[in-house]
This record gives structure tokens, sequence and C-alpha cells, in this order.
């Protein structure tokens, strides 16, 4: 606009002179003005849009103020020359042309402070020197009008740029301000990773670009084997470190091209592999990834060993949505947490069916009716330095009207992922404390609790309440709860056993040796008795690896005052070697298989003994 009224101005001035001046200045002057004017229009156009550099918009404004300041002198060079041919009216001309084009340039350039100031300060004190030179009273204060005004319009020009560039301030404060709650909303601040928000995000998009072009994707879910007691023994400050070095390895690892990894949330991590996916590539990455974590962490408290269970599913193997890919995933990392802790787990049309089982063994266990539905068998632990009972491990059985028999090993683990295991505690408590009751009393019950029943101290006063209106004497009772369930929650698992401890019941550590808090509870927790794992003691005779590990934890419980129990013996082989090692109380199929309560007398009457003469 500002290259139009200069040229309509300067073509009706020109026409003014067309037969008074010199055809070099009424015509050849303002043809070589359009040929620049246009040239600047040209170039204006073509780059409207663009939004060029920093380092070239610096560039370009020094070019303006340059530009401005060789257009103002041409303009008023010409303009002055004209002047000494025309008449009174012609020479009016001349200070309306040079007053009117110098107010355009003002308002045009606003936005351009400093080349407005240098093109009114060339215009206006050329104008003001020139017609003051030419003694005439009527231009002398035509000139001094029009710089009175020109010095308004600067003012006005001045607040107008200080607006502008106050609202410039505010757009680039508020830019940023956007960009950084875009990043908070979107980045995981500790590892400076892509969030949950930027994962599921991310995976809808893949999801559809590999819809369109017909190519797989695999997703991964990662949780750390671990990193709880991190945290119970060296405080938040050290899980945070870890998590931050475990994202950075996570990073070395994987393909910036075809990978995107991001942090969940706690110790779950998650990557997204789009590309050539197939199950080698996504189980090779699972792995690779696997191993670099378990690396031993050097941090400033302790040398930290951890590992990672993954979960992995691909599409459109088996996966149809983005939901159901990463629910699959989900529960392939589940999967490998139950049976493959710290290995990779690849989602399989066998999970399928698996999922649906388990939905119907969920269903059928909500609408049971558990009290009449569910049994209580009972192993006996003995003393293979007398040959004695002393006490027995009530175990669930679950005999649906639906399902018919359903194993523990099934119903069990459902119950608890779907949250309803203490649904079946309390009708399994009541069930073996009133048979438990008609025992001799030196013999001992052993019930397992779950991380439910423990995590809240609602669900334990329940339990204190079935113990106290069965009739059953607490110190009989052995309520047997696991390392994973103390590590939901340390603090209220603690609490829960001191009030369990505090009406006579022991507490035993069941599966010792094959969490990931083993001491930490050990120290924390008023314990009385330690159960080691069956997986320890299979084959014990063959194998040093378990041999060794055995008689540790034996010679562990001892110095910590508390008595051990070794499960799952199932060989004479198996037997001569605990009983080698010092072990005192032991059960498993060697002795008896599980046996119904009407069958718990028969068993204490004797039938013992005969299995035991062969190696006491």
């Amino acid at each position: 606009m500002m290259y139009f009224i200069l040229l309509s101005s300067t073509w009706a001035l020109a026409l003014t002179y067309l037969h008074t001046a010199p055809r070099l200045l009424s015509l050849g002057v303002p043809c070589l003005f359009t040929v620049m004017c246009g040239a600047r229009i040209l170039f204006w156009l073509r780059s409207r849009g663009d939004t060029p550099p920093i380092a070239a918009v610096a560039s370009s404004m020094r070019r303006i103020n340059i530009l401005g300041a060789v257009i103002a002198a041409s303009f008023t060079t010409w303009s002055c020359l004209l002047y000494p041919y025309g008449d009174a009216f012609q020479k009016s001309h001349v200070a309306f042309y040079m007053a009117i084009t110098v107010i355009s340039c003002i308002f045009c350039m606003m936005h351009v402070r400093s080349a407005a100031l240098m093109v009114t300060a060339i215009v206006n004190g050329t104008f003001v020197v020139f017609f003051a030179s030419t003694g005439h009273l009527t231009l002398i204060a035509t000139a001094i009008n029009i710089l009175l005004v020109c010095f308004g319009m600067l003012v006005v020009l001045k607040i107008n740029y200080d607006n502008f560039e106050q609202m410039v301030l505010a757009q680039q404060k508020t830019e940023a301000l956007s960009n950084e709650n875009l990043k908070l909303a979107n980045i995981d601040s500790l590892t400076e990773l892509p969030n949950r928000r930027a994962f599921f995000h991310h995976l809808d998009t893949s999801f559809t670009l590999a819809q369109a072009e017909n190519h797989r994707l695999a997703v991964g879910v990662i949780d750390l084997d671990g990193f709880k007691p991190v945290n119970d023994l060296y405080g938040h400050s050290a899980g945070d470190r870890l998590l931050k070095e475990v994202g950075e390895r996570l990073q070395d690892v994987c393909n910036a091209e075809s990978m995107f990894l991001s942090r969940l949330g706690g110790d779950e991590f998650a990557f997204i592999i789009s590309g050539q996916v197939n199950e080698n590539t996504v189980l090779a990455a699972g792995n690779l990834m696997g191993s670099k974590l378990r690396i031993p962490f050097e941090t400033p408290d302790a040398t930290i060993m951890i590992s990672a269970s993954i979960g992995i599913a691909i599409y459109p193997d088996v996966a149809s949505t983005p939901e159901e890919l990463f629910d699959r995933a989900d529960y392939a990392l589940y999967q490998s947490k139950r049976e493959h802790r710290g290995n990779s787990t690849l989602f399989t049309t066998k999970h399928i069916v698996e999922i649906h089982r388990d939905a119907r063994v969920e269903q059928t266990l909500r609408q049971a009716d558990l009290a009449n539905e569910l049994s209580v068998v009972y192993q006996p632990i003995l003393d293979v330095n007398s040959g004695k009972t002393v006490g027995f491990e009530a175990l669930a059985r679950w005999n649906s009207k639906l399902l018919g028999t359903v194993p523990p090993a099934q119903f069990i683990p459902i119950a608890e992922r779907a949250g309803i295991i203490n649904m079946l505690t309390k009708p399994l408590l009541k069930k073996a404390l009133a048979a438990a009751k008609t025992w001799p009393q030196h013999i001992r019950l052993s019930f397992n609790l779950s991380a439910q029943d423990i995590n809240s101290s609602e669900a334990t006063l329940g339990i204190i309440a079935i113990i106290a209106n069965s009739g059953f004497d607490p110190q009989r009772l052995d309520l047997e709860i696991t390392e994973t369930a103390i590590i939901h929650d340390t603090r209220q698992a603690r609490k829960s056993v001191e009030m369990l401890r505090k009406i006579g019941c022991g507490i035993s550590l069941d599966d010792f040796g094959t969490g990931y808090s083993s001491l930490t509870s050990l120290h924390s927790l008023p314990l009385t008795k330690l159960k080691i794992d069956r997986s320890f003691v299979r084959n014990i005779q063959d194998s040093d690896a378990s041999y060794n590990i055995v008689r540790s934890l034996l010679t562990l419980s001892r110095e910590m005052g508390l008595d051990t129990i070794v499960e799952g013996v199932e060989t004479q082989a198996e037997l001569a070697v605990i009983k080698a090692l010092g072990g005192t109380l032991v059960q498993g199929y060697v002795f008896s298989r599980p046996i119904q309560a009407d069958d718990v007398h028969a068993f204490l009457n004797g039938c013992v003994e005969d299995s035991l003469q062969q190696w006491a």
C-alpha cells in the first residue's frame, strides 16, 4: 500500500510538471521510481506467508532501514528539483506531495518504527529547510504546520508501536507458555521420555498409519522387577535416580526411527515398533532391553540389581484396535511376571484362549455360591527329627456348579487379578478354622492371606473378627503372606501384620527367596516362620545352586531365630538333602498329598511314622 501511494502521488505530481519541467524529471525519474517500487511490490508479494529464520528477519529489518532512507532521499530530492519549474499552484502541489506522502509512509511503517522515524526525519528536515529558504510566508507556515502534524503523528506512532511491541511480547510469552504446557502434558519430567498421554496418542496415530499402509505394529509394556524395595531401602530419591538411568539405558537400545519409547508411570515403560515387524525382531528388541537392565546400577547408596518383565503384542496378528493391542501386551506382561519373570513374553493365540477362559472363570466366581462351592484340603507339615505331624496347611479347592472342578492354580490368580480374592478368603478361613478346632491342641493350622487381606485395616479387622468368632486359639494359627503381598504397600502390610500378631497369630513369609524384598521383610515385619519355595527344592540333590541357596536360607533363619518350613519336597532324595542341611519342618508329596478334613485324624494316627523309618 505504501508503494501504491508513493507511485500514485508521484505520477500525479509528474503530470502537473509534464509541460514545464525537463522530460528527464517529469517522465524519466518517475519511470525509474515505478520500476523500483514495482520490483519491491513483487518481492513482497512472493515472500508473503513465509516464516524466515531469526537471522533472516534481522537482515531484512536492516535492509528496510537502508531502503527507507534511500527512497525518502530519492523522492524528496526529485520533488525539490521539480519545484523551480512550477508556478504558484504547482509549487503548492510539491508542498502537498511531500506532506501527504510522508504522512502516508508514517502510517504504513508504524510497525517498523526505526524506518518510519528515518523517513520522517529525512523528508521533514528537507521540507522545512527547503521551504524556509524560499522566504514565502505561506510556504514557511505550511512547513511548520506539517512539522507539528508529523510530530503529533510520531507521538501516536510511538504509542501504537509500544502497544504493538507489548502485544508481540505477550504472544511470545503465551506461545512459550503453551509450548511448555504442551511439553509438560506430553513429557515425563523425571526421565524426559514421552509420558502416558503421548504414548497413547502416538499409538493411535501409528495404528491408523499401519492400517492404511497394511503393515504390522508391535507394542511392548515393560515392568521393572525389584524396583519397589529400592524405594523402601534407599528412599524415593534413589528410586528416581534409578528410573532416570533406566530410561537412559532403554533409549540407548531403541532405534529412534522405528521405535517410540515412553514412561507410562511408576516403574512401567512402554514402546511401539513400526515398520519391518516380526516376532523375532520384537522379541530380540525386548530381550536386548532386558539384558541391558540386568547390568548392575551403580548409585551413591549401593549397587542395585533389577530386571524387567516385558509383554509384547503385534497388530494385526492378535488385535484389531489400539486399545486391544495395548491390553494384550499388558496381558502378556502379566504372564511374563507370573511364568517368565525377567524375560519377554509374546502374546499369542494361546493367550486369547486363556483370556476367554479366565473371563469365564472370573464371571463364574463373581456369581458363585462360594460358601457351598469352596472347600478346604489340608497338607501335613512334619518335623523330620521326631517324625511327628506339627500342623497342616489349608489349601483352597473349588467345585463350580457350572465349570466343575477348577484347579487352584487357575482360579486363585484370576481372583487376585480381578480384585475379588477377599471374597474367597472369608469362607475358606471359616471352614479351615472350624475343621482345625477339632484337632489335637498341639497341631497348628497354616492359612494363606492375599495382598488384599493385609493392604487395608478394614480387611485385616475382618480377618480378626472371623478368628475371634471361630473359637479357635489364635496362637495355633500361622497366617502365610507372600513377599509380593508385602511390597504392594509395605507400611500398611506392616501395620496389618502387627495387628494379627497382637491377637497371637504366627506370621509366615511364604515363597521366601523368590521375591525382591526378602531382607527388608525380615527386618521390618514381626515374622515367626519362613517358607522356602519349592523352586529351590526341586532336584536339589543334583543342583549345586539350589543346594547353596537352601543352605544359606536355613542358616539365615536360624541366626534370626525363625522356624523354617521347606515346602514342595516330593522325593526321598530331596528329603535326605534337606535333613542333612539341618532342615526340620517339611511338607510335600513325599509324605502326603493334601487330604480331606475327614481324613486328618486318620493321618494323625500314625501313618507317617512308617514312611519316615527308611531315613529317620
